[in-house]
């Protein structure tokens, strides 16, 4: 329950303050070049609290967190005062309404560049990319096991989460990129990892099994983190804390050799030795089988992590120093911008799964798996989630800020504003849309949590 509202509370921080900054863009926007603003809100529906500001703006939190908007002085929604007509939304000039517009996302993307510039001088401390086991014949093939990736095409990669973000992108591209290793005598070399055969689709979910490497990971019997609830290991009596030793006698090195071993005996009955508390016990199980996209593979329900330390030479620290990091901070703004919108772009051809949108719940859950991994991976989420936001906000779909920017576009074209008639029935168009998009991000979050 703890972990439950833990969740939640790490969401709705999120969500509260990235839409925070997305209307602020907006509202700051608008103020500064004469627009009168005469609601800021975060969230719909009821008020929850309000206050009136300078200027008769009202300051409003609402019911319900998932949008907000800045509400203008405009003639198309109700009487203007003679005295305030110039200061009216729809009187303003076109480039001033589309500054505007592009204000919510361009906030969003300045959001990221300070939470990203924010992450790499706090640095954060991760394993090193050293290489577990290859399968043969596979992408990763060209990496020798107990090697180190030190470098992705030149960027310096000291922990597995910097080489996922340089390589994920190259995957989605099609294309190859250089890794410079190092072997276990400490020599250097470049390799080319070819992932022209890499499945996008494959790789967006698991990156490391679509590659066909293993990570090092330290050996010794895997941690129960995490019993499912209402699985086949929550009734049989598993609890987190439990360190599994063997199942049907045969001891196990991590986490992976559970999973093969689970996944290689069906819907069998399993005999599973734990160490908890000082003792040892012995608790029967059996795995319920599940439908997931590799198929119908058995499953009890539990989340583990290595049981053994990882050594302090196994581990480093990724970090920029003040200027460089501001640096690095916009390039990897724009980097994951642009891969935001090719995923985006294949999601739409058919290239990549429409699996891999993500809705409210499993927004949460990664909110609430960085911020207990620390304030550092926090920001690293919040500043995935205001990319996307500004990404998805400019795409010229009606009722979107995208959409407003393609109507001032073909205003700029045609020399006069599109029509209020061609207006509403484009808005109605946008809102089928995006209640088609929720709708598939919910059943996506819906089947991941079933399956």
């Amino acid at each position: 329950m703890l972990d439950f509202l833990f969740m939640l509370l790490a969401f709705l921080v999120a969500i509260t303050v990235l839409i925070a900054v997305h209307e602020f863009g907006h509202f700051w926007v608008a103020r500064r070049l004469g627009v009168k603003v005469l609601r800021y809100s975060i969230g719909f529906g009821r008020a929850l609290w309000r206050r009136a500001g300078a200027d008769g703006t009202e300051y409003v939190i609402a019911a319900i967190p998932l949008g907000g908007y800045v509400k203008m002085l405009d003639e198309r929604e109700g009487p203007v005062p003679e005295a305030e007509r110039h200061r009216a939304f729809n009187r303003q000039p076109l480039a001033t309404r589309a500054a505007v517009v592009l204000a919510g996302p361009a906030f969003n993307f300045l959001f990221a560049m300070v939470a990203y510039w924010l992450w790499f001088i706090l640095g954060v401390t991760g394993v090193k990319p050293v290489v577990g086991e290859v399968v043969p014949g596979s992408p990763a093939a060209v990496l020798e096991p107990g090697s180190e990736i030190v470098a992705v095409g030149g960027e310096p990669t000291p922990i597995w989460p910097a080489v996922i973000q340089a390589v994920l992108p190259a995957v989605v591209d099609g294309r190859a990129v250089t890794l410079t290793v190092r072997d276990e005598q400490g020599d250097r070399r470049e390799v080319v990892l070819d992932l022209t055969a890499v499945d996008p689709d494959a790789a967006t979910g698991n990156l490391f099994k679509a590659l066909g490497l293993t990570p090092w990971r330290p050996e010794g019997p895997p941690r129960v983190v995490q019993v499912v609830p209402g699985s086949p290991a929550e009734r049989a009596g598993f609890r987190a804390g439990d360190r599994i030793l063997s199942i049907d006698g045969t001891a196990l090195r991590g986490p992976e050799d559970l999973v093969d071993y689970v996944r290689g005996h069906g819907d069998a009955d399993l005999a599973v030795t734990v160490q908890r508390d000082g003792e040892t016990l012995t608790i029967a199980v059996r795995p319920e089988m599940r439908q997931t996209p590799d198929g119908v593979v058995p499953r009890i329900g539990l989340a583990t992590a290595p049981g053994a330390e990882i050594p302090d030479h196994m581990l480093a620290t990724y970090r920029y120093s003040l200027w460089a990091g501001a640096g690095k901070a916009l390039t990897q703004t724009w980097d994951n911008s642009v891969f935001v919108l090719k995923v985006l772009g294949k999601i739409i051809t058919g290239t990549v799964s429409a699996r891999n949108l993500s809705g409210p719940i499993s927004i949460a859950q990664y909110a609430g798996q960085s911020a207990s991994a620390g304030l550092a991976w926090y920001l690293n989420f919040l500043a995935i989630v205001s990319i996307s936001l500004g990404v998805i906000n400019l795409l010229p779909i009606p009722v979107l800020d995208g959409g407003h920017l393609l109507y001032y576009a073909i205003e700029l074209v045609r020399g006069r504003p599109v029509s209020e008639a061609f207006e509403a029935v484009a808005q109605r168009v946008g809102i089928l849309i995006i209640a088609l998009l929720m709708g598939l991000a919910f059943y996506n979050d819906i089947a991941r949590l079933l399956g």
